[in-house]
């Protein structure tokens, strides 16, 4: 049968829950305990995610500035940009971030975590000091690339290919031809790896699932539309609050709705596909002759947004690394929650634009604080419908940022005050 990914994903869904609460932790077949079988199909579906997280981060962020330092983007126009971007994804994390803190949806009566929480994750936890905030910055700038790869320290990476990509538009002739040829075509075999590992994402989902379940039973779900509503809201207020605000006062557009209106075609596409790089085509037409900017500045803008300004998804991943510390019953002090902050913020640099891509960047979140990979499982269960969501939150600041450049660029053909 040839149904949708979401759709095989939900049939997993049901199944795993079904599967998980009839055979428990004892059941058994063949001498073989089911909760390992779970495990084992877990296990191997989240190996694959963390399999392809170097690669993937890396050629992302390289061939993204590369692409945008050509022909002088790294200029004014270039560095207006990221500095939106940037500006943008940090507010992003922020509103969730402070939603969370005030909703507390992992925090309820059923303190039993998704897995058996322990001393050791605990302790990895609460053993975070004020200290690592400097070392956040120390692990910015690591000794050994190659070593901070394999140990997971993705800051390090991101800062290396954001320098590798800058100094590769500075190099001439053959040999810049020749690496940006190289790391366009890792991005790509890398783009086909991920989409390949996400068609076996409804397995992968059925055996973390039902793990989870088989473990603790159904007491978790209730944080998990705590959850939801949470994200939901976050994304709401960042979509429907601040962004007309800026589009009002920072793009200069009266009518702020009507930006919505002209990218209606867009934000239906990104929704349905949960992809930004699937919708960039899309985008592009809607700003271009929807929205009256110019070519010059939505094929600048928009092509680096898509691989560097993830606004959702920023928010989603602060949200949903916080929420999984909560469900573990783990306080988090400041230091550990800025250290959320930064490492959402940069890894949502290079998630790709494809659907549920963000769970490899959560996956380096979770490490990064000390909490096992393991638990994105329970993620899975609402991540389709959130995507969906945090992906069209991801193209419309996209769009709203070619607004403010191109009204930063004095171009006049914007909307303003006519009706659409």
């Amino acid at each position: 049968m040839k149904l949708a990914l979401h759709w095989q994903i939900l049939i997993a869904l049901v199944l795993a829950a079904g599967m998980g609460a009839y055979t428990g932790v004892e059941g058994t077949i063949g001498g073989i305990h089911w909760l390992a079988i779970y495990t084992f199909i877990g296990t191997l579906f989240l190996n694959a995610l963390k399999m392809i997280v170097v690669p993937l981060v890396m050629s992302a962020i390289i061939t993204g500035i590369a692409n945008v330092g050509e022909n002088g983007g790294f200029g004014r126009m270039g560095m207006k940009t990221l500095a939106y971007y940037v500006s943008t994804s940090f507010i992003a994390i922020m509103i969730g971030l402070v939603l969370v803190n005030v909703i507390q949806p992992g925090v309820s009566d059923n303190a039993a975590p998704v897995l058996e929480a322990n001393e050791k994750v605990t302790m990895a936890v609460e053993g975070k000091s004020a200290g690592d905030v400097v070392d956040v910055f120390l692990r910015m700038i690591p000794t050994n690339v190659v070593e901070a790869a394999a140990e997971g320290q993705m800051l390090g990476l991101i800062f290396f290919s954001l320098l590798f990509g800058y100094f590769l538009t500075q190099i001439k002739g053959a040999a810049k031809e020749t690496m940006n040829n190289f790391w366009q075509g890792v991005f790509d075999v890398m783009m086909l790896m991920t989409g390949l590992i996400m068609k076996f994402a409804p397995i992968g989902v059925f055996g973390l699932v039902a793990a989870s379940v088989a473990k603790t039973g159904f007491d978790q779900f209730g944080n998990l539309a705590l959850f939801f509503m949470t994200v939901v809201a976050a994304l709401g207020v960042h979509f429907l609050v601040v962004m007309p605000l800026i589009l009002r006062f920072v793009g200069g557009v009266k009518n702020p709705w009507l930006h919505y209106q002209a990218m209606a075609p867009a934000l239906l596409t990104a929704f349905s596909t949960s992809s930004s790089s699937s919708t960039l085509p899309v985008s592009m037409n809607s700003l271009e002759h929807r929205a009256g900017v110019s070519n010059r500045v939505t094929s600048f803008v928009l092509p680096l947004g898509a691989t560097v300004n993830m606004d959702g998804t920023a928010l989603y991943e602060c949200v949903a690394a916080i929420f999984i510390a909560q469900l573990f019953g783990v306080e988090l002090d400041f230091s550990t929650q800025l250290l959320i902050v930064v490492v959402a913020l940069t890894t949502s640099i290079g998630v790709a634009g494809i659907p549920s891509a963000s769970l490899v960047a959560i996956s380096i979140i979770l490490v990064a604080v000390g909490l096992p990979a393991e638990a994105i499982g329970l993620l899975l269960v609402v991540d389709r419908l959130l995507d969906m969501m945090r992906t069209a939150v991801n193209i419309f600041s996209d769009s709203v940022g070619a607004v403010v450049i191109a009204k930063s660029e004095g171009e006049s053909g914007i909307l303003t005050s006519k009706e659409f």
